[in-house]
C-alpha cells in the first residue's frame, strides 16, 4: 500500500532528495516550503521542478502560521516528515529571532497538527546537540551541550517531541543529521562553498587551517537510511526515538578539501581562525538506524565526493 506523506521543508536540500526518492516509488508526497531567501531561490526552485510529478503537490506555506496547516486536514495524510527549519550557525548571531520562530514555533504548529489528525511524525533534529563530547563515537543517549542557538532550538525540538509523544501517546522520531553533502546540497556549507569559490576565484576561509573533523554524510546515504524508517514506524511502539544519522567515520576537514582540489585543479583557501562555537569534531554512532534501516554498507568518499562536483559542474548556473 502505497503511503501518503506530507514533508515540509521540500524545496531544502533533506527534504528534496527524500521527496524524490518516494516519488520515485509511486508514494503520494505533499510538499510545504516557505521558499525564503536564506540562499540562493533558483537552487529551491530548481528542486521545486525536479520534483513535479503527478504524485507531487506543492504547498506554498508559513509554517509559523498554525493556520495554513488547516488546508491539508482533509488530505488523509498517512506520516509527516518535518525538514522544514532555519538551518546555519553564524546566521543565527544576526537573525535569532529566525531561530525561534521558524525552529520552535513552526515545531510547535507541526506537533499540534499531528496530534489533532493521530499522524504520526518523522522530525528534523542535528548532530550540533552534542556540541564538543568527550567521548566519540556519541551515542543518542549521551548528555547533550549544544554551543549556539541553532543547536539549542533543535535541542528543544527534542524535548517537546518527548513531552508529546509521553503524554498524547504518539509515535515521533527524531533524526540526528550529521554533516550532509551531495549532490542538490546546500551552497552555505563547506563542499559545495568551496567549489563555487573555486569557480569564482575567490579564496575560500579555512578555519583553524582545516585542523577539525566532521562525520561527512553523503545525501544518498541518507536517504537508504531514512527510507526504510518511513514505512516501519507503525510498527514501532508509540514512543520518542532518537537516531543518529551518520556514515560514523570522523574525517579531517583538510584532507577533504585536498580531495576537494583534485577535482577543482586549483586550491583556492585562506587560513582563518577558529570561530565560537566552532564544534571541534563530530562522529556519530549509527548502529540504531542500521539496525532498523538493514543498511550494511555506504558510499566511498572519494565516489561521493567526485558525484557532488559532477553534479556542481553541471548544475552552476543555479549558483549564479
Amino acid at each position: 500500500m502505497h503511503k501518503k506523506i506530507l514533508i515540509t521543508g521540500c524545496a531544502g536540500f533533506i527534504g528534496f532528495s527524500i521527496a524524490n526518492s518516494l516519488i520515485k516509488n509511486n508514494h503520494k508526497v505533499y510538499g510545504i516550503d516557505n521558499l525564503n531567501n536564506y540562499y540562493n531561490i533558483k537552487l529551491k526552485k530548481g528542486r521545486l521542478q525536479k520534483l513535479k510529478n503527478n504524485n507531487f503537490k506543492f504547498y506554498k506555506i508559513d509554517l509559523r502560521k498554525k493556520k495554513h496547516l488547516n488546508k491539508l486536514s482533509k488530505k488523509k495524510i498517512d506520516l509527516i516528515i518535518h525538514l522544514a527549519a532555519q538551518p546555519g550557525v553564524r546566521y543565527s548571531f544576526d537573525n535569532p529571532e529566525s531561530y525561534v520562530e521558524n525552529n520552535v514555533v513552526a515545531f510547535s504548529n507541526i506537533l499540534n497538527f499531528a496530534k489533532e489528525n493521530k499522524l504520526d511524525l518523522i522530525y528534523a533534529s542535528s548532530s550540533s546537540v552534542y556540541g564538543d563530547a568527550k567521548k566519540y563515537p556519541v551515542k543518542e543517549n549521551d548528555r547533550l551541550n549544544p554551543k549556539n542557538l541553532y543547536a539549542i532550538t533543535k535541542r528543544n525540538n527534542e524535548e517537546m517531541a518527548a513531552l508529546y509523544s509521553k503524554i498524547y501517546k504518539m509515535r515521533i522520531i527524531g533524526l540526528r543529521f550529521f554533516t550532509v553533502f551531495g549532490e542538490w546540497g546546500r551552497p552555505d556549507m563547506f563542499i559545495l562553498k568551496y567549489f563555487e569559490c573555486c569557480r569564482i576565484k575567490k579564496k575560500f576561509p579555512l578555519c583553524n587551517n582545516g585542523n577539525f573533523f566532521r562525520d561527512f554524510t553523503y545525501i544518498n546515504d541518507l536517504v537508504e537510511m531514512v527510507r526504510p524508517i518511513i514505512f516501519k514506524i507503525n510498527k514501532l511502539k508509540k514512543t520518542h526515538l532518537v537516531l543518529n544519522i551518520c556514515s560514523s567515520k570522523s574525517l579531517n576537514v583538510k584532507n577533504i578539501l585536498i580531495k576537494l582540489s583534485k577535482f577543482t585543479k586549483i586550491t583556492m583557501y585562506k587560513k582563518s581562525k577558529p570561530r565560537y562555537p566552532e564544534v571541534f569534531k563530530t562522529y556519530g554512532d549509527n548502529q540504531k538506524v542500521t539496525k532498523i534501516s538493514n543498511v550494511s554498507s555506504f558510499t566511498n568518499i572519494n565516489v561521493a565526493l567526485k558525484n557532488t562536483f559532477e553534479w556542481y559542474n553541471n548544475n552552476t548556473k543555479l549558483f549564479k
